[in-house]
């Protein structure tokens, strides 16, 4: 079957250069790269197969019910997407600023429900939806895949009971095997996800910055698991990733070096600049090595042996914010085996025009270290940086949802006085 292109792009700029970035061979430069070709069978050649060949998924950061019901997302899955994401931000585009929803809204509305009951109902009805669509996915690949998630509300982020009850309520309400439950790896999530992983429930864990927050998440995930084995319950059927952030780390990073450049001048300002457009995928391989170091412990071992399926690392915020970086860098420089890249729209599409695919982790992780050390003598400091990161990813999705509630409560309002 003829891969479906639904966009065309304009040139873009090369990858920066960095000495620990795998090298692009010049003619996948988008300079060089011609367009999209005729093939007699061009399946064979998509980038988007050829990341499944090397050990990694590649799950569609959105979500609509116009994407459904279009057969949209059938397409999609037939390219090679094994699963959804969704956000708060994604659901306040989706249903704000369309009018695909109003129908839907003058109907539950005119049964009496205020705004947040919409949201909920319309954002179950979605998900179960893609839930029916990925679930060939989920069947093939043993429930390795065809995931669709869905966030807890983002007003429980640091609520660690209002979070197990809304994951436990909305496990209920879509009720599909295919369903991931998104909680945010704050410190008070994590008690939330052990317990949530207790139970049976599939879990992403979001938000997820700085390595040490991996590293209690993935202590979250495995005690779960064993807390779940101790009392009798089977743990083959469990599935979970930890959705470890990446571009947003370089887009506040390289204004904190640019800021402190233009302060020292001469030499330093250049050997400052130098360290931008790396801490993002330096941080992210080693993220990389601690789940190698994690699944390869006594501890998973001993989980493995009764069937538990490693918590995958996945890939978030991949599209590229920088227009002096190359398109598809945090695809291509992240790609190893027991991973995940969930890619918003345009960049799942720039990936399948001119993605190069090879082996890119776990990289030289000792020179990952050292970078991080000398962003530290630069005063950059990752902990810092993780912090305002998570909290601000809290604050926006906060924001998104409000704005979504208000949006529905504007249309209710209208639709149902009409």
């Amino acid at each position: 079957m003829a891969r479906n292109v639904f966009l065309q792009f304009s040139e873009l700029p090369k990858l920066r250069s960095g000495a620990d970035l795998v090298e692009i061979p010049p003619e996948c430069n988008r300079e060089s790269s011609p367009r999209i070709k005729t093939n007699p069978d061009p399946m064979n050649n998509s980038p988007l197969l050829k990341l499944a060949d090397a050990g990694q998924s590649v799950w569609f950061d959105n979500i609509s019910r116009e994407l459904i019901k279009s057969g949209g997302l059938e397409k999609l899955r037939i390219r090679g997407i094994r699963g959804v994401t969704s956000n708060p931000t994604i659901f306040q585009k989706a249903i704000a600023e369309t009018n695909f929803y109003d129908s839907a809204i003058e109907k539950l509305g005119r049964r009496g429900l205020d705004a947040r009951a919409i949201f909920d109902q319309l954002a179950i009805e979605d998900i179960r939806a893609a839930c029916d669509v990925l679930k060939p996915v989920y069947d093939a690949t043993n429930g390795n895949d065809g995931y669709v998630s869905l966030e807890v509300s983002p007003e429980l982020a640091y609520n660690s009971s209002g979070t197990l009850a809304d994951a436990n309520r909305l496990w209920q309400a879509v009720s599909k095997p295919n369903l991931m439950i998104k909680i945010p790896g704050t410190p008070e999530g994590l008690p939330a996800i052990r317990d949530a992983i207790a139970a049976g429930i599939n879990i992403n864990v979001t938000l997820l910055f700085a390595v040490d927050a991996h590293a209690a998440v993935l202590d979250a995930y495995m005690t779960g698991l064993e807390q779940r084995a101790r009392a009798g319950q089977p743990i083959n059927n469990i599935s979970s990733v930890a959705s470890f952030f990446v571009s947003r780390v370089d887009s506040l990073i390289d204004k904190q070096l640019e800021e402190k450049a233009a302060k020292a001048g001469g030499a330093d300002a250049e050997r400052i600049r130098a360290l931008s457009g790396r801490a993002a995928i330096e941080n992210a391989r080693l993220a990389y090595k601690l789940f190698l170091d994690r699944t390869a412990s006594p501890r998973w071992q001993l989980l493995k042996a009764k069937g538990a399926r490693v918590q995958r690392p996945l890939w978030a915020s991949t599209s590229t914010k920088n227009p002096k970086y190359r398109d598809v860098i945090y695809c291509e420089q992240l790609i190893g085996q027991d991973t995940v890249n969930t890619m918003p729209p345009a960049t799942v599409e720039a990936f399948d025009n001119h993605g190069v695919v090879a082996a890119t982790l776990p990289g030289d992780v000792n020179n990952s270290r050292a970078f991080l050390a000398q962003l530290e003598s630069a005063g950059i400091n990752m902990n810092t940086v993780c912090k305002t990161l998570v909290d601000e990813g809290v604050k926006s999705f906060a924001k998104s949802f409000t704005d979504l509630l208000a949006a529905v409560e504007q249309k209710r309002a209208a639709l149902v006085k009409a």
